[in-house]
C-alpha cells in the first residue's frame, strides 16, 4: 500500500497490477510487486511509503453502569442522533434488536455513504450503512458470522435492550454508550484474520462516507513502525478530517507489546468490571470448588464418576503427560462416556467435547486467561492450581471418585477494575516518549449482541445459536470508550478529536498501583473512562495537525516525508507534543546503578470549563523525584483561552518506573496527567 498522487499511479500502470485502489479520502493503492519494483516505487520523490500487506488480528451490560454511566445521564438526543459510528470489524448482523430502527428518523444529512451489505441484507435509519470488501474469497455479504463485529457495534452504539442474557446468564439491560446514534459497518475480517488491503480501504470509504467517529478492535501481532501501519495511516488521515480513531491495544500481555502507537489514536487497555461469572464444582465429599467458566449447562442429576484424563487414554494413543492434559484424540470414548474428565489443561474440554465426556475439570491458566471466563461447549470450569489439587488429591484417595459441575452465577468482584492479564502493555516500543495505552476500559466478560449464525464457544460443533453473548478482550474495552468518545462530542459538537480524547484522560479513575506495580501507567495509561466527569473536564490538551507532522520530522527519515518541510526548526521532539499525559524515556541503564535526571516538558492547555477561572497546580510527591510548574497557578478570562507552561521533573532513577502526577484544579474540575520516567533499550 502506497500513499502518492494520481500522476504516479498512472505512472506506474505498466509497471504493476493495482488489486486496490485509495482514492475517496487519501492516495494510494495496493499491488503485487517484486522486490525491484517495491525499491524502485520508494524511490519515487512522490511516494511516502511503500510496506507489505500483512493480516491483523481481531482484538466483550454491566459495564455501562460501573463506570457510573447510566441510562438516565444526561443527553443531548437530536446531537445523539446525528452521530455516526463506523465499525470497521467482522460485518454486524442487521437483524438483531440492538440495531432495530423503532423510533429513528432518516439518516443525517451528512451521511455520504451506502448500503452495500450484500444479498439479503438490509439497512435501516438505526444501521444506516454496510460494506464488505474482497480480499478473502469468503466476504460476499457484511453479514457477520464471526459476531465478533456485532459485538463491538452494540457495545458502542447498541439500542437499550431489557432482558438480554446468555441462557441467563449475566443478565440485563444491554446498551450502547449512545443508544439513539447510528452506525455504518465495515466488513474487512473472517475468523482467519484481515487483510490490510481491506483495512485502508475500509478507512477510506468511512472518512468519504462522513462518520463522526471510526472503533477498530483490530490490530497487528507486533508493533510496526507508523510509516508501515495502515492502521496509523489510515487513521492520520482520519484525524485531519475531524474523525477521532479508537483502536484496542492488543491481547498479547507482555510488556512493550501494544500494537496501538500513533499519538493521533486513542488507544484502549482493558479492565474487569465489578461483575464476574464463575462455575461450581461439587466434589463427593462435600466440597465446593468455585472455578471460571460461562457454563450454560445444567446436569440431569446430582453427583457424577470423575476420571482423570491419563486413566481414560492408553500408552498407545498419547504419553502419560499429554493423556493427563487431554491433548487432541487421547481421550477414549468408552472410557469417558457417562463421566466427568480431569485434565491437568482447560483447553482439554474441546477434546473431552470430542470423545462424549459429560463434561471437564480443568486447570486454569495462571497467565493471560488468568481472569477471563470462557464459554464452554459443554459443562465445564477452570480451577486455580491450589483448587485443582483438591480435586487432584480426591481423585487419588476415593475408589469411586463423584463430582457435579453447576451452571455459572454472577458474583461481585470487590477490586473492579483491574487491568486484565492478556491486556497489551507499553512501553511504546515505536515512539517510547509517548504513552501508550491511553486509558483502560471494561474488556472481561462483556455481555453484547452477537450473531446467531457464529457459535458462541468458538467450537464447530457447538450448534447453539445466540443473540447474546459474553466475550472478553481490547476488542470489548474499545467500543465502550468509543461509545464514550461519542458522547462526548453529542455535548460538544465543535471539540476536536484531541479535545475529546484529552477529556477522557485527564478525568480518568486512578487505578491502584498495587495491582500493576512493574507496570503501573504501561497496563491502564491515564487511568479508567468516567464518561460523565469527561463531559465536563475544565482543561483540554489540544493537538492539531502541524503538531503531529513537527514530531514525525523528528521521528522519521525525510526520504518517507518528502511533502513536508522538516527543517530542523520545525523538529518536535515526542515528550514535547501537547499531549495529555508526559513520557520520557532515559534510555539505556545498568542494574545496580543510579542516574541523576532533569527532564522538562512543555504543554499548553485550552480553558472550556468557566470563562473565569484559576487553576492551580498540585504534583505528587516522593522521595524519589521533585517536580516543579511555571508557571504554577493559570488565570482564565474567557472560554477557548490558552495557557502554555512548564513542567520539570528531577530525581535519581534506579531502574524502575517512576509514576507521578500533575494535577490542575479550579476547585470545581480536577484536571490530571501522568508523568512517567522509565528506562527503555
Amino acid at each position: 500500500m502506497n500513499r502518492l498522487r494520481h500522476t504516479t499511479l498512472t505512472f506506474f500502470k505498466k509497471l504493476l497490477i493495482s488489486v486496490r485502489s485509495y482514492t475517496r479520502s487519501f492516495n494510494g493503492f495496493a499491488a503485487y510487486l517484486t522486490p525491484q519494483e517495491q525499491e524502485k516505487l520508494a524511490d519515487h520523490e512522490e511516494v511516502v511509503s511503500v510496506f507489505p500487506s500483512k493480516t491483523f488480528q481481531l482484538q466483550t451490560t454491566r459495564s455501562w453502569d460501573f463506570m457510573g454511566f447510566s441510562e438516565n445521564v444526561q443527553r443531548n438526543p437530536t446531537v445523539e442522533s446525528d452521530t455516526i459510528i463506523g465499525v470497521i470489524d467482522t460485518g454486524i448482523w442487521p437483524e438483531s434488536e440492538s440495531f432495530n430502527d423503532k423510533g429513528f428518523g432518516p439518516p443525517p444529512k451528512k451521511w455520504k455513504g451506502v448500503c452495500k451489505g450484500g444479498q439479503n441484507f438490509t439497512c435501516n435509519n438505526k444501521l444506516i450503512g454496510a460494506r464488505f470488501y474482497g480480499s478473502d474469497s469468503n466476504f460476499d455479504s457484511a453479514r457477520d458470522t464471526v459476531g465478533h463485529g456485532t459485538h463491538t457495534a452494540s457495545t458502542a452504539a447498541g439500542n437499550i435492550v431489557k432482558g438480554a442474557s446468555f441462557y441467563s446468564i449475566a443478565k440485563g439491560t444491554a446498551r450502547g454508550g449512545v443508544p439513539s446514534s447510528r452506525i455504518a459497518a465495515y466488513k474487512v475480517c473472517s475468523a482467519s484474520g484481515c487483510s490490510s488491503t481491506d483495512i485502508l480501504a475500509a478507512f477510506d470509504d468511512a472518512i468519504a462516507d462522513g462518520v463522526d467517529l471510526i472503533t477498530i478492535s483490530i490490530g497487528a501481532n507486533t508493533p510496526e513502525a507508523l510509516e508501515n501501519d495502515p492502521i496509523a495511516i489510515a487513521s492520520f488521515h482520519a484525524s485531519q478530517k475531524g474523525i477521532l480513531v479508537i483502536q484496542a491495544a492488543g491481547n498479547s500481555g507482555f510488556r512493550a507489546s501494544v500494537v496501538s502507537l500513533a499519538p493521533w489514536i486513542f488507544t484502549v487497555a482493558a479492565s474487569t468490571i465489578d461483575r464476574g461469572i464463575v462455575t461450581k464444582v461439587s466434589l463427593g465429599n462435600g466440597s465446593i470448588l468455585t472455578g471460571k467458566s460461562v457454563n450454560s449447562f445444567k446436569l440431569k442429576g446430582t453427583t457424577f464418576p470423575l476420571v482423570y484424563g491419563k486413566e481414560a487414554s492408553s500408552p498407545e494413543q498419547c504419553d502419560e503427560e499429554w493423556a493427563k492434559s487431554c491433548q487432541d484424540n487421547c481421550l477414549q470414548k468408552n472410557l469417558v462416556k457417562g463421566k466427568i474428565v480431569l485434565c491437568d489443561s482447560f483447553r482439554g474440554r474441546k477434546e473431552a467435547l470430542r470423545a462424549g465426556a459429560l463434561g471437564s475439570i480443568g486447570l486454569q491458566d495462571e497467565g493471560m486467561d488468568a481472569d477471563v471466563s470462557f464459554i464452554v461447549p459443554l459443562p465445564a470450569s477452570a480451577l486455580t492450581k491450589h483448587d485443582f489439587s483438591l480435586v487432584e488429591s480426591y481423585v487419588n484417595s476415593t475408589k469411586s471418585p463423584k463430582v457435579d459441575i453447576q451452571p455459572s452465577e454472577s458474583i461481585q468482584n470487590l477490586d473492579a477494575p483491574r487491568v486484565a492479564t492478556f491486556s497489551s502493555r507499553g512501553p511504546n516500543s515505536i515512539i517510547p516518549d509517548i504513552l501508550k495505552p491511553d486509558v483502560t476500559a471494561p474488556g472481561v466478560d462483556i455481555l453484547a449482541a452477537f450473531s446467531p449464525k457464529a457459535s458462541p464457544s468458538e467450537v464447530t460443533s457447538d450448534k447453539r445459536s445466540v443473540k447474546y453473548s459474553i466475550l472478553s478482550g481490547t476488542s470489548m474495552s474499545c467500543p465502550h470508550v468509543a461509545g464514550a468518545a461519542a458522547y462526548i462530542k453529542t455535548l460538544h459538537p465543535d471539540w476536536s478529536p484531541s479535545a475529546i480524547k484529552s477529556a477522557l484522560m485527564t478525568t480518568a479513575w486512578r487505578m491502584n498501583v498495587e495491582h500493576n506495580q512493574d507496570d503501573a501507567e504501561f497496563a491502564y495509561g491515564s487511568g479508567h473512562i468516567d464518561p460523565v466527569k469527561a463531559a465536563d473536564p475544565g482543561l483540554v490538551y489540544e493537538t492539531v495537525l502541524e503538531d503531529y507532522i513537527k514530531m514525525l520530522c523528528g521521528l522519521i527519515s525525510n526520504s518517507t516525508l518528502r511533502n513536508f518541510n522538516c527543517s530542523e526548526k520545525l523538529k518536535t521532539n515526542p515528550k514535547d507534543l501537547n499531549y495529555p499525559s508526559m513520557t520520557v524515556n532515559l534510555g539505556s541503564f545498568e542494574s545496580n546503578q543510579t542516574i541523576p535526571f532533569t527532564e522538562k516538558f512543555t504543554r499548553t492547555v485550552t480553558n472550556v470549563g468557566c470563562a473565569n477561572s484559576t487553576y492551580k497546580a498540585k504534583t505528587s510527591i516522593s522521595s524519589d523525584y521533585s517536580i516543579n510548574v511555571n508557571p504554577s497557578t493559570l488565570t482564565f478570562g474567557e472560554l477557548n483561552e490558552k495557557k502554555t507552561f512548564e513542567v520539570t521533573i528531577s530525581g535519581n532513577y534506579t531502574g524502575n518506573i517512576i509514576s507521578a502526577a500533575l494535577e490542575w484544579s479550579d476547585g470545581v474540575h480536577n484536571v490530571r496527567s501522568p508523568i512517567v520516567v522509565y528506562s527503555f533499550y
